[in-house]
């Protein structure tokens, strides 16, 4: 594995601090501090589903005549996490949760035509973790 990736490996692990932290404190912290709680890890969970619009966009860019399911497709998380983040934060984090699982099932199209399936097993795994805690966040809520 190059450093690069070591990096961007070590990286996506760490970007799942605040899942597992938000779900666990809403367990454990008073109930008069739960809602903060909810709403930090539901904001959370949204910028990093907007994220993985993003990175379809990346692809897209990189081509002279992109397919513009690429683009359209990119839009999609942002717009979706967009709507949940006015709603209220457990039934947020439950939409982010399907989200995230959502954007995983759909890279696992795109991301071989990419050239990009080295990256699924990592995607895999911060997947697994992130909707997993939004879903125990949602359920603690």
């Amino acid at each position: 594995m190059s450093s690069s990736h070591r990096v961007a490996h070590r990286l996506g692990y760490l970007a799942l601090l605040p899942f597992m932290l938000g779900a666990l404190a809403i367990w454990l912290v008073r109930v008069d501090v739960r809602g903060y709680a909810l709403t930090a890890t539901s904001a959370y969970a949204g910028v990093v589903v907007a994220f993985l619009g993003g990175i379809h966009w990346g692809f897209g860019f990189r081509q002279d005549d992109a397919p513009p399911r690429l683009f359209v497709w990119g839009v999609v998380p942002p717009l979706v996490a967009s709507v949940a983040q006015v709603m209220e934060p457990v039934a947020a984090l439950v939409i982010h949760g399907m989200m995230l699982v959502a954007c995983y099932l759909v890279d696992r199209r795109v991301y071989p035509r990419e050239g990009a399936s080295r990256w699924l097993m990592l995607r895999f795994r911060l997947t697994a973790v992130a909707a997993l805690s939004c879903f125990l966040a949602a359920a603690g809520g």
